[in-house]
């Protein structure tokens, strides 16, 4: 089947992407391209703090550019589409995040992102910048929790930046947001699942084929494959697989507080997602767990990949008042 979509030249995709997102929100962000494509946000300007950058290739909009603003991220590196970025351009991201406090540098855990921030670290540590770099690696579907640094990063990086951003605006050192990164990172896990698979926007390629009437838990932001495909389920038959399991790796027990992400990977609809959300806030109850805070929506996607992201985390009193502080980005206000 030919691909349909609204695009001009597949060669010029990153470019006119980058360039539309800065006309339409230029009270929040703007582009620094003199080394390469770095979404910043205008609160850099006047930032004394430490300050967070990441990096990823496009494709998964609004992550991760669409998370660039006050009290999230200061500056997004991105790649062309489903690719890292280079090195040097992250480095240059780095310098000008830097304002005398450090820099902490994010990176979902997938092999072309974690190959170039090991590179970008190596000329950090050169070029005598203060830098920290922690991993998000929360997918269960691919290795256990002991292995965890072969599991993949998934939509759960995104809270993360926000409870992040709010200790560095609240004055904290990079040392103590870069051990609060790594702990919540260590609080969440995901799992996802698809029922329809994507097409590369740049190349018409199919990611796979699930048929009229399969779903695949498990599946990867890329089209990786989970190994758990079955026939299609209801909401809250799914729900009752991806959450059980997640409450397992964890784990949760009762009493616990919870953060639940359903994170649409670009075809579900918002109707789909919210009783998805229904379904999960019942099934975690059931175990004697509150729910007391939550995203739902197209967080990070996957073209028009129909299906989910289902991500968990373990929530605390310090999580959740730097949760309530005060942001504003394209795809996140609170």
């Amino acid at each position: 089947m030919k691909m349909k979509k609204f695009i001009n030249d597949p060669a010029n995709l990153t470019t006119e992407l980058l360039e539309g997102m800065a006309m339409a929100y230029s009270d929040i962000l703007h582009l620094h391209l003199e080394h390469g494509n770095m979404v910043v946000s205008n609160a850099l300007d006047t930032a004394d703090r430490v300050t967070l950058v990441t990096l990823g290739g496009t494709g998964h909009e609004p992550a991760l550019s669409g998370f660039v603003g006050d009290g999230m991220l200061d500056i997004a590196v991105a790649g062309d589409v489903f690719a890292a970025p280079n090195p040097v351009t992250c480095l240059e991201a780095l310098k000008l995040a830097d304002k005398g406090h450090g820099v902490l540098f994010l990176v979902l855990n997938h092999a072309g992102d974690m190959l170039v921030a090991d590179m970008t670290m190596k000329l950090a540590k050169k070029a005598g910048i203060q830098v920290r770099k922690v991993v998000t690696q929360e997918d269960i579907s691919n290795a256990p929790r002991e292995n965890g640094e072969e599991r993949r990063g998934l939509a759960g990086a995104i809270p993360l930046y926000h409870i992040c951003a709010a200790a560095a605006q609240a004055g904290k050192s990079l040392d103590e947001v870069a051990d609060l990164a790594q702990r919540y990172a260590d609080s969440m896990a995901t799992i996802a699942v698809a029922s329809r698979c994507a097409t590369h926007p740049a190349t018409g390629a199919s990611f796979g084929d699930l048929g009229d009437e399969d779903m695949e838990i498990g599946m990867g932001q890329h089209g990786e494959g989970g190994g758990g495909r079955q026939p299609m389920k209801t909401a809250k038959e799914t729900i009752a697989i991806m959450a059980n399991a997640l409450v397992k790796d964890i784990p949760l027990s009762k009493e616990d507080k919870a953060f639940v992400m359903i994170n649409g990977s670009g075809a579900t609809t918002l109707m789909e997602m919210f009783i998805l959300y229904r379904d999960c806030v019942q099934y975690l109850n059931g175990l004697g767990i509150e729910v007391v805070a939550h995203m739902v929506g197209e967080i990070l996607t996957v073209q028009e990949q129909a299906g989910f992201q289902l991500n968990i985390a373990k929530w605390d009193d310090e999580f959740g008042t730097f949760w309530a502080t005060p942001a504003r980005t394209i795809a996140f206000s609170q």
